[in-house]
């Protein structure tokens, strides 16, 4: 459902040939009811109006909507296919809305199924009913002001969750991790998912205005599949499956709750908070730029666990395969920077 009002959305966006013709209907303040795609059941419900198949445009669209009736265009937005379309829904299907037109859109959206688009004469609004639900479309201006607060509002989830990894990864080199840190990790990470989403969608409806937004939202974004990635093979056991994919449909009040964020991740829910739990070192490895993937894999099975895996020394190291004595000597550099690290960002909590 939700990838279709996403469909939707992007066909309403600025810059579409769509809404450049609601515009023009919106200041000429005459109104309109669009129908988006015909089928069968459009057609049952479709009395007079005529039969045009002409390329759509957005001057096409406002001259047409001067005229009584709907619009039914064709699903791709290429054609107009009739105007002046008098729509027959059945007056049982239910409707909140209390204006003719409005009422109508509903209850067409409702019984056949297809996308209805309405801009109201007196009010200057558009509003699109789908699946049942009617989305005003909102202003160039509403929509950003709305996504501007959410970046600020990304921007500080983005940094609690840096210090949440960065305190894990700490951590995890003191061999001291529980089941807490993990869901806090995880907590964090959902609830910058989340908002991510939210802003996602205010891109798709900016269209052409969202352009400083998208970038925006790239850049705060980065490396953030790669970390999901990372913490579900860290913390992943054949016994145990992690999987984060479960906290996407906790409530709010559930997220913030880790006992709840620890039985979604796949623990038992009487396990307590303080369980201690070892990271297998793939977040770690990660962050020495110079190891590729593949290598990170072999060390990890060779050594068994990441503290193993601080615990080898250069011969250790070169005993795992494509390890040579250069390499060897960049992990072991590495390994000891991450060791560094963590006892400073301990220290500084302290």
């Amino acid at each position: 459902m939700h990838d279709r009002l996403r469909t939707y959305e992007a066909q309403l966006a600025p810059g579409t040939e769509l809404r450049a013709g609601l515009e023009r209907i919106v200041h000429g303040r005459t109104g309109a009811i669009i129908v988006l795609g015909t089928s069968p059941a459009v057609q049952q419900i479709s009395t007079g109006g005529f039969g045009l198949d002409v390329a759509f445009s957005a001057t096409n669209l406002r001259e047409l909507a001067k005229m009584d009736g709907a619009i039914v265009v064709s699903a791709d937005l290429a054609r107009i296919l009739a105007a002046g379309v008098h729509l027959m829904p059945d007056a049982s299907v239910p409707t909140s809305e209390v204006g003719t037109r409005h009422r109508t859109a509903e209850r067409v959206s409702r019984q056949t199924t297809q996308a209805v688009v309405t801009v109201s004469a007196s009010m200057a609004t558009i509003a699109l009913y789908l699946d049942g639900t009617r989305h005003w479309v909102q202003s160039t201006e509403q929509l950003l002001i709305l996504a501007n607060q959410a970046l600020q509002t990304l921007g500080r989830y983005r940094t609690r969750l840096r210090e949440a990894t960065a305190r894990l990864s700490s951590l995890e080199v003191q061999d001291e991790v529980t089941l807490r840190d993990v869901a806090l990790v995880a907590q964090r990470l959902t609830m910058v998912d989340r908002l991510t989403g939210e802003l996602g969608d205010y891109v798709v409806q900016l269209g052409t205005d969202g352009r400083l937004v998208s970038l925006q939202l790239h850049e705060m974004t980065a490396g953030l599949a790669e970390l999901h990635t990372l913490l579900e093979r860290d913390y992943d056991s054949p016994g145990r499956p992690f999987t984060l994919a479960a906290l996407a449909d906790l409530s709010t009040e559930d997220l913030l709750n880790p006992n709840a964020v620890a039985v979604a991740l796949g623990f038992d829910p009487n396990e307590p908070l303080e369980t201690p739990l070892t990271g297998r070192g793939y977040r770690q490895l990660a962050q020495i730029t110079q190891i590729p993937a593949s290598l990170s894999d072999r060390l990890i099975e060779h050594f068994g666990s990441l503290q193993q895996l601080f615990g080898a020394s250069i011969a250790d190291l070169r005993g795992v395969e494509g390890v040579g004595a250069g390499r060897a000597l960049v992990i072991r550099d590495g390994l000891e920077r991450l060791a560094d690290a963590s006892y400073l960002e301990l220290a500084s909590d302290t």
